[in-house]
């Protein structure tokens, strides 16, 4: 298992659409699994489930992404799952990193655009 947390100024759209852009474009494979989302009062809840077929390891990761944000203060959790195949014990753990990266990457941008404005 990989996780990325961060805290983002952005609106939980934005960050949406960038991530899941970054995710389906950076591997063929990926698909959006489902989706879940949800306002309370000013607060906006969204979860996305991705998955995609790791060539090296021959078997499929999942990516849940939470991101939770009022206004354009937004928490975002990623956090990937699979990948492995030991029975008792994870080894082989470079497809969850690799499915990461997209969102690391796409949360990077997002930062970098925040803070140069």
């Amino acid at each position: 298992m990989a996780k990325h947390e961060r805290m983002l100024r952005n609106d939980v759209d934005t960050i949406l659409a960038r991530i899941d852009d970054a995710v389906l474009q950076g591997s063929s494979s990926a698909r959006l699994e489902d989706s879940s989302d949800r306002q309370i009062g000013t607060v906006r809840c969204a979860v996305r489930v991705y998955e995609r077929f790791s060539m090296v390891g021959g078997n499929r990761v999942s990516l849940s992404l939470t991101a939770v944000g009022d206004g354009t203060e937004t928490f975002v959790s990623a956090i990937t799952s699979g990948g492995s195949q030991a029975v008792f014990f994870k080894i082989n753990t470079m497809g969850e990193q690799a499915f990461l990266r997209y969102v690391v990457e796409a949360m990077d941008q997002l930062a970098a655009e925040t803070s140069a404005s």
